[in-house]
């Protein structure tokens, strides 16, 4: 039996991540050997915002809540690799269900495997001290901002709380006065 035939069987025609009966692409999960047990069938979707992660659509990812929880390990590691995706782009519900999910050892290490080297392609966000943001930190505006469209102005010392890191590595995303901006990391200092 291919490895193709082994997974159509295993994945009941469906995709392993999302549960998607649409046609379906062997997908090894890196490093692979090429093997069954070290690769996932996925639909075109999945596979679409896997391979370019800046289409990548947080709401198709909710149904991790339900996949995380495969007895295959090389879905647990796509799980786990989409779930702090998401957690890097700012997805709170991400973060729950990332804490959530347990895996072994060995498993833990082969998820792990790629996720430091492409986490260390992208530019890190600094604040005005040089010190590095991440999805989740807190911050402190240090100059008063006058917020264009908003009406108001984000007063020295406002702390934004849980922010979001956007794609360019000036700006980050947080809330201010109940509504969400963009503010440039140089005017915020982390708390």
């Amino acid at each position: 039996m291919s490895t193709e035939q082994a997974l159509q069987q295993r994945c009941d025609g469906k995709c392993e991540l999302c549960g998607a009966q649409s046609p379906l692409s062997t997908f090894e999960v890196k490093p692979s050997d090429g093997s069954v047990d070290q690769s996932v069938m996925l639909c075109e979707t999945c596979l679409g915002q896997i391979n370019a992660p800046e289409t990548m659509d947080s709401n198709h990812w909710r149904c991790l809540n339900d996949s995380m929880w495969s007895q295959v390990p090389a879905v647990h590691v796509m799980a786990w690799r989409q779930l702090t995706a998401l957690v890097n782009i700012g997805e709170s519900w991400a973060q729950e269900q990332l804490d959530m999910l347990y895996l072994e050892e060995d498993v833990r290490t082969w998820a792990e495997a790629l996720s430091s080297d492409e986490v260390d392609d992208r530019e890190p966000t600094l604040d005005s001290n040089g010190a590095q943001l991440f999805a989740g930190d807190n911050v402190t505006v240090i100059k008063d901002l006058n917020v264009k469209g908003a009406g108001f102005t984000a007063k020295r010392g406002t702390a934004v709380r849980n922010i979001s890191l956007t794609n360019n590595p000036e700006h980050i995303e947080g809330r201010v006065n109940g509504v969400k901006i963009v503010l440039l990391s140089c005017y915020l200092k982390k708390s």
